[in-house]
């Protein structure tokens, strides 16, 4: 049997010794996330910097049954980077490459290691007329990671951040490195059709299947002007009503809206924020005065959508939701500790009023200020609520209420039939109890192809 020395030193012999280590401080970093979950010690942490690096390393991992954790930012909240398995967790941050970006074909190429500022810089010198769609999430958030795990952003009318992937390259645990898309059998990584669609195999699997080691991405046209409308929510059960009249238009850029008590407000206040792009004034004076007389009656019908000038909001307010991305861990600081747990559900826009309500009520059973954000996915097809909860990192108590409303949060999801978004542990769980079960075999089969030793992040979705 291989030794914990000889594991390192033959990890060591692939990246160095800068890049690997299995010191008891730096492994303490790479137990935890910065949300809520248990922490689980790793046995040794790398940094590979190239796809054969990843091949090499895995294959060790395969043939000694090690398992393997690969990471991006490191800024999931749900545990998915967690080892739990322990073994080797490897942080993909050196390859950090912006391999291609296609200007006609508009579409981008990256390493796993690429973050959304850094994307976001290199597009605003390179090719100004160009953008991908931001999370919510800090600068540091990797663009592959988010990806993988339907995140979702400010043109998420195009759909979330999973189906904007063109293609993906994929190191498998059996040792093989594998294309998938168009670049399986063109130089261009434009699509994933007409091909028989095999990419998402690796989406929303947490990495149990293999490591993306390159991602093509959609990006789309960035517009010369763009600004917001401000609504005052009053009403939930509108909700659908409203998001369903602004897709029709094809004219928003995103819809949000946001529920919040920050620490000295006296109550709940609820927004819509409605962007707009436009390439003149005149674009962008009528896409505004079409949305305000939209929803002028809804003012007159119990107050239940008041616009709001920017003129009355605080121009520090104005700054926060025109940012790109909104810095959604501010709220961390709600409570002392500097943490949250950041979940939702994904649903249909019919489910809004419901799973709004049934948030305020989690919320307020657990302690906790409502706290969330609602966000279209496409022209109304799907919305994703998501609920944040913040806690004190060095108060147990405060950690496990963040818990307890996590899990209530994922059982409503469940309830009223929507699904659990970037699910931990337990969340995960919950859904395989709820899923299909002969979805559930396939899966189990699938993972058992492509991952014969169970070394991929096992523990997720059940398995390994």
């Amino acid at each position: 049997m291989i030794t914990k020395d000889q594991v390192y030193n033959s990890i060591k012999e692939i990246v160095g010794d800068d890049f690997v280590s299995y010191s008891p401080e730096e492994l303490y970093i790479y137990s935890r996330d910065p949300g809520a979950s248990v922490p689980r010690m790793a046995d040794y942490v790398v940094m590979p910097k190239t796809t054969d690096d990843v091949l090499r390393i895995v294959g060790l991992a395969n043939t000694h049954s090690i398992p393997i954790v690969p990471i991006s930012g490191g800024l999931t909240l749900s545990g998915l980077a967690i080892p739990v398995r322990g073994g080797i967790v490897m942080d993909m941050r050196r390859m950090d490459r912006i391999l291609e970006v296609n200007e006609r074909s508009r579409y981008v190429i990256i390493e796993p290691g690429v973050s959304q500022g850094k994307l976001l810089s290199y597009l605003d010198k390179n090719y100004p007329q160009l953008r991908h769609s931001m999370p919510d999430a800090p600068p540091a958030a990797s663009v592959v990671g988010n990806a993988l795990i339907y995140g979702s952003g400010h043109l998420s009318k195009h759909g979330a951040h999973s189906e904007m992937i063109n293609g993906l390259e994929v190191v498998l645990a059996t040792g093989k490195v594998c294309k998938l898309g168009s670049c399986s059998v063109s130089p261009d990584w434009f699509g994933r059709g007409p091909l028989p669609d095999i990419t998402s195999l690796f989406i929303n699997w947490f990495a149990t299947t293999g490591i993306v080691t390159k991602l093509s991405l959609k990006l789309y046209p960035r517009h010369s002007k763009r600004d917001m409308l401000m609504f005052v929510l009053q009403d939930p059960d509108t909700i659908p009503d409203i998001v369903s009249k602004i897709t029709a238009t094809d004219m928003m850029e995103d819809v949000l809206m946001v529920a919040s008590k920050p620490p000295k407000a006296g109550s709940v206040i609820s927004l819509l924020t409605l962007y707009i792009t436009a390439d003149s004034e005149e674009e962008l004076v009528f896409k505004q005065d079409l949305f305000k007389d939209m929803f002028a009656d809804y003012g007159k019908e119990g107050s239940k959508l008041i616009y709001t000038p920017k003129e009355m909001l605080p121009p520090k307010l104005i700054r926060g939701f025109m940012e790109e991305p909104q810095y959604v861990a501010a709220t961390a600081d709600f409570k002392k500790g500097g943490g949250f747990e950041y979940v939702g559900v994904a649903m249909p826009l019919s489910m809004a009023p419901k799973a709004w309500k049934k948030g305020v009520e989690i919320a307020r059973k657990h302690g906790f200020d409502p706290l969330y954000t609602l966000r279209n996915i496409g022209y109304g097809h799907s919305i994703i609520l998501a609920f944040a909860y913040p806690f004190n990192r060095a108060d147990e108590d405060s950690i496990v209420k963040s818990r307890d409303a996590l899990a209530d949060t994922n059982e409503m999801a469940l309830e009223i039939g929507g699904t659990p978004w970037k699910s931990e542990l337990d969340g995960q769980e919950k859904i395989i109890e709820k899923m299909d079960p002969i979805t559930y075999s396939i899966m189990a089969r699938i993972k058992g192809l492509l991952d014969p030793n169970g070394i991929m992040n096992p523990g997720n979705w059940g398995m390994g």
